[in-house]
């Protein structure tokens, strides 16, 4: 089966209204741009984001965010988007926060046929128990409540049962890939890429260099092309830096 797809436009062409969609990356390091930005083109709405952050206002998944386009998103950390925060606290946006080891565990187990797991993390806390706010009225109330989980001891400890995840489509970006799909990450670019494309059930990735089979090591691929359906070449740039912390020079 061919994967490579001519563009980032023709690879999300399919994506409908009210997909679930697992994006790869940490912070703006490793997240698929180019994919995000042809959804944004493309038109998609009602989405459903798993991801460990939500961009930030006007990049990555930020900018499906500034035009509404998502209605419900998991992960970890949402610090550095004011529209988030807005749309979260005025009952726009449903957001399900989840410890982040945690999260790279669900998008593993889902990738790897595994319904649900036990974890110590969240024990003794709302993630457990329930009640942590979903989603807000507009006037700050809370509409929907996270609900409570179950719990198991094992061996003297107590345990969260968590679920794992799935999700119509991932998009990941990649460091190298070849035609049938392997990819390589380059350092930290690795970070969620590979566990949300094992959570997709049609995952498309976006790689800086495109080589032929066999051109790949087979022992230092990083994620095998079994998890990619849909490959397109973007090249290395249009990268950003979040947020720079080198001190000022001297003089």
């Amino acid at each position: 089966m061919e994967k490579v797809y001519a563009s980032c436009a023709e690879a999300v062409a399919d994506i409908p209204n009210g997909a679930s969609i697992a994006v790869g990356g940490f912070g703006l390091n490793g997240i698929p741009h180019n994919l995000i930005e042809a959804l944004l083109e493309q038109g998609a709405t009602d989405l459903v984001t798993v991801s460990n952050n939500c961009g930030i206002d006007g990049w990555g998944l930020g900018v499906l965010l500034d035009h509404k386009r998502i209605r419900r998103t998991t992960g970890s950390y949402v610090g550095e988007n004011r529209e988030f925060e807005r749309q979260y606290l005025h009952g726009e946006l449903e957001v399900e926060l989840v410890p982040q080891g945690t999260l790279a565990e669900r998008l593993r187990a889902g990738g790897c046929g595994i319904p649900a797991f036990y974890t110590p993390a969240g024990d003794g806390t709302l993630i457990a128990e329930g009640g942590l706010p979903w989603r807000h009225t507009p006037d700050g109330g809370v509409a929907i409540a996270s609900p409570k989980k179950g719990t198991r001891v094992f061996n003297g400890r107590e345990y969260v049962l968590e679920t794992g995840i799935v999700c119509d489509y991932a998009l990941v970006r990649g460091s190298v890939g070849d035609r049938t799909g392997n990819l390589l990450f380059h350092k930290a670019t690795r970070n969620f890429n590979p566990l949300c494309a094992m959570a997709g059930r049609i995952t498309i990735a976006e790689v800086e260099e495109l080589v032929e089979p066999g051109t790949i090591d087979p022992e230092t691929v990083h994620l095998p092309g079994v998890f990619v359906q849909r490959i397109v070449l973007v090249g290395a740039q249009g990268k950003r830096i979040e947020r720079i912390t080198t001190r000022k020079r001297r003089g």
